[in-house]
């Protein structure tokens, strides 16, 4: 019972932090999509966990962290928010490169997992 009372708590939390962040066209209303390219990896056997696409539209939320795969894994993720923040300051159409989860557990490695990534954003034709 305690599992799903964190687990309620935390899909709230996640929710409450989405609102917070506001749509992509309320803070960036220039951006017509923003499209991120995952690559997950983790320390293992096979190390690439997961390839995963995500799509933005001015209509969803500007949060911009993913969690963290790994069972286990507290308060851990990858935080692109600095990332898309700057590409958009500087009006950049592609970004690359890698990020480390800074999740906890004493089972965990502090390099367990991490992604290789791209992101792809598109401006409205009348920007910049």
């Amino acid at each position: 019972m305690a599992h799903k009372q964190d687990y309620m708590v935390r899909m709230e939390l996640n929710k409450q932090r989405r609102l917070e962040a506001g749509l992509v066209s309320e803070r960036f209303p220039d951006v017509s999509s923003i499209v991120v390219h995952m690559t997950y990896y983790n320390k293992g056997i096979n190390p690439v966990q997961m390839v995963r696409v995500i799509n933005l539209f001015p209509t969803s939320y500007a949060y911009f962290k993913m969690g963290c795969l790994i069972k286990g894994c507290v308060e851990g993720g990858f935080d692109f928010t600095s990332v898309i923040n700057n590409m958009i300051k500087n009006h950049k159409k592609l970004g690359k490169g890698k990020l480390v989860c800074g999740g906890k557990n004493d089972d965990l490695a502090s390099d367990h997992a991490s992604i290789a990534y791209e992101v792809n954003i598109q401006y409205n034709k009348l920007s910049k």
